[in-house]
């Protein structure tokens, strides 16, 4: 039995008596325990092994944890990803696997789902099929790679589960990459080390090597290898470009979606891996580690411990990212596609209306407004104000919520597509989401219900279909009949995508978006094609020379 079978089948054991503890009534009889349902035919013949998953109600099967690589643990932390051995006997892949090591969520915000066990051995992807896949059925591939500032996010986070997806006649793919300083943290030592003469973007090749994965094994679950498309929100959106730029992931994938996550137009700039570099050298420093291979025997928590992370207060004091690491990334995303050297595949990007926040939007009145306006452009405030007049308070509460977007993160979608759009003759397609979810009354959380609006994030249930999750443990949404509906669209658009690169459906027809024609869809209260606003967008542009 492979240590990875061994230690499956000691967690299942540890797991059904914590179970049995939890649930054992007065009387000592257990209650509410729930059968593992198997799926007929299982267990799946892969190349990696076989594998038995779970049938969901719905009919939907399920192969949840499957590990996709050796677990990066001890000599192999900070390293690229290392091919699994097959296993022999059968995988029970019936369960959810840890997170990647991380500092964990706020409990208070709107989006979270409780803690999950944590660990280094994280390397696992989750598979949800339809009821009729099979092998030989080449069915569509939806990967789904999770944001997080890239420090913290969960393949297991309740959110990005993909039943909804598989019911709707397309595989749904997500896993897990290392986050933080043990995925992105770069050393000169470990550039030493690699036979690339590279170190940082673990994390990122942990994406490559989970395609890599998916290449070699989703057809003995129904689907078809060269029909995969990447789909990501926030720092998974940014890793979709970082995989379109990278040579490393050249036919992993034929479609892309980006959701609010962008490297272009005013994006944090990437460092080189010489500046990478430095922030590896200023982790050990901080840890009192005299060489790298005491780094590799600390505690991972007293690691994650000084990196600074911004999803939780800015904590900690050491930034670490994905890098121009000259293997991974050889570039800039921007040069590469300047030069149109990216993988040219079909692209859907697009952004929330309430995603982007500076000091014009925080304005209360006009008088805030207009002094915004002239600390943020100096002598191209009259310029700005021309662009975004505004003659009231309520105008100007308005006007600076569009201009922060336009900004920010549109301009930053835009300037993807721009990009893609130089070279390329796939097709593009952009959206935006403005409906503000229905919040239960009197709900309370960290970022204020009656203020974040269509908040970063909050398309992600509708394009999955995964809105339930928001009530799993407490009632949060009070969903429509609208909500559902739109959800539905929103899905059979994405689907419809993964299908053959047109998100298209006789109920939400799209535009393709061109420099000459910027026309996106809109998901609000209504669904509607709106066009961009050229001018103002090449204004924010123009101040990024």
């Amino acid at each position: 039995m492979t240590e990875h079978l061994a230690a499956r089948c000691s967690r299942a054991v540890l797991g059904f008596f914590a179970a049995l503890a939890l649930s054992l009534s007065a009387s000592g009889t257990a209650v509410g325990a729930q059968a593992v349902m198997p799926i007929p035919g299982d267990p799946v013949a892969a190349p990696a092994g076989k594998i038995a998953g779970k049938l969901l109600g719905s009919g939907v099967k399920a192969y949840l944890g499957i590990p996709y690589a050796a677990p990066p643990v001890r000599e192999l932390r900070w390293r690229e990803p290392q091919p699994l051995k097959p296993w022999t006997g059968v995988y029970n892949a019936d369960r959810l696997a840890a997170e990647c090591i991380q500092v964990l969520r706020r409990h208070n915000l709107n989006h979270y789902f409780g803690e999950e066990s944590t660990s280094e051995d994280c390397l696992y992807v989750n598979i949800w099929a339809p009821a009729d896949a099979k092998l030989g059925a080449r069915l569509p591939v939806l990967v789904y790679i999770y944001g997080g500032g890239f420090t913290i996010g969960s393949a297991s986070m309740a959110l990005y589960g993909g039943e909804s997806v598989a019911k709707s006649g397309a595989i749904f793919v997500n896993f897990n990459y290392r986050l933080g300083a043990l995925g992105f943290m770069a050393h000169p030592q470990l550039t030493k080390e690699s036979s690339n003469n590279a170190s940082g973007n673990y994390g990122l090749l942990d994406q490559v090597a989970a395609l890599q994965w998916i290449k070699a094994n989703i057809s003995s679950f129904g689907g078809d290898p060269d029909s995969v498309t990447i789909s990501g929100q926030s720092a998974g959106s940014s890793s979709v470009a970082f995989l379109q730029a990278s040579p490393l992931a050249k036919g992993l994938f034929q479609r892309s979606v980006g959701l609010s996550g962008s490297p272009f137009g005013n994006a944090d700039p990437l460092p080189s891996r010489v500046e990478a570099e430095k922030a590896g050298l200023a982790i050990q420093e901080t840890l009192g580690a005299n060489a790298l291979s005491e780094l590799r025997e600390l505690p991972a928590d007293k690691i994650v411990a000084v990196q600074r992370d911004c999803q939780l207060g800015c904590a900690g004091t050491i930034r670490v990212s994905p890098s121009v690491d000259g293997y991974f990334l050889p570039d800039t995303p921007a040069a590469i596609f300047a030069r149109g050297r990216h993988n040219d595949v079909p692209l859907l990007v697009g952004f929330t209306s309430d995603e982007s926040s500076n000091d014009l939007s925080k304005a209360k009145n006009l008088a805030e407004y207009k002094a915004a306006a002239q600390r943020l452009y100096g002598d191209r405030a009259d310029a700005f104000l021309r662009l975004y007049p505004a003659a009231t308070d309520a105008e100007a509460r308005e006007m600076g919520h569009v201009a922060a977007r336009e900004a920010m993160m549109e301009g930053r979608m835009r300037e993807w597509a721009k990009a893609q759009g130089k070279w390329s003759r796939s097709p593009i397609y952009m959206f935006m989401f403005s409906r503000v979810h229905p919040f239960s009354e009197g709900v309370k959380f960290y970022d204020d219900p009656a203020s974040i609006g269509s908040y970063h994030t909050s398309d992600v249930p509708y394009w999955l279909g995964s809105q339930d999750a928001l009530n799993l443990f407490r009632i949060t949404r009070d969903w429509t009949a609208y909500d559902r509906e739109l959800s539905g669209r929103m899905l059979a658009s994405l689907v419809a995508f993964a299908k053959s690169g047109d998100p298209s459906t006789a109920a939400a027809p799209w535009p393709r978006w061109s420099v000459n024609a910027e026309q996106l869809m809109d998901f609000g209260d209504d669904v509607s094609i709106r066009s961009m606003d050229s001018e103002r967008l090449d204004f924010h542009l123009a101040g990024n020379r």
